[in-house]
């Protein structure tokens, strides 16, 4: 399975954002950080503000920030806001019974093999928040940040937070 680069730059986004919690950060400084071209960032930022993940300020003063704390972000809400499909076979595109040509859906184990291992990956995906993500001091620093973000102790955390973040 991968992710698409969509998913990935939006990862990022709230990385930059997240390592400059007092700040307004612009596209153009992620832009600029990761080489990722502003006109892909544009998109992404505008539809993580729908999803409630930025908060944007429009104008020439304006930037982008967080939308909630980074500690009710989980990573796998944001990967399943971000990606489009996660029917990895023809066998799970199949919501009508059709078989999609294939002769032996129904009678072949992999289907329900290859949803177990998605049900695994979004489990430790939905294990984890931005905060844990974002808590090694070198990672800010090499995203601009500051290395005093305070975010000790959350990955212990990390369980009980996508009921937290829901709530």
């Amino acid at each position: 399975m991968k992710l698409t680069d969509y998913t990935d730059y939006s990862l990022r986004v709230l990385l930059y954002t997240a390592v400059h919690p007092d700040t307004l950060v612009t596209i153009q400084q992620i832009a600029d950080t990761f080489g990722i071209p502003k006109n892909h960032l544009i998109k992404i930022v505008q539809r993580l503000g729908q999803e409630g993940f930025l908060h944007t300020v429009r104008g020439r003063t304006g930037g982008i920030r967080l939308g909630m704390p980074a500690q009710r972000i989980v990573i796998g809400d944001v990967v399943r806001a971000t990606e489009p499909d996660f029917k990895m076979v023809q066998c799970f595109r199949d919501q009508d019974g059709d078989h999609g040509g294939c002769p032996i859906q129904g009678i072949c184990a992999l289907q329900g093999v290859l949803g177990d291992a998605l049900r695994a990956f979004f489990e430790v995906l939905d294990g984890v928040t931005l905060a844990d993500v974002i808590a090694q001091p070198a990672l800010a620093v090499a995203l601009g940040g500051t290395a005093s973000v305070p975010l000790t102790g959350l990955r212990a955390s990390a369980g009980k937070t996508r009921a937290r973040a829901r709530a």
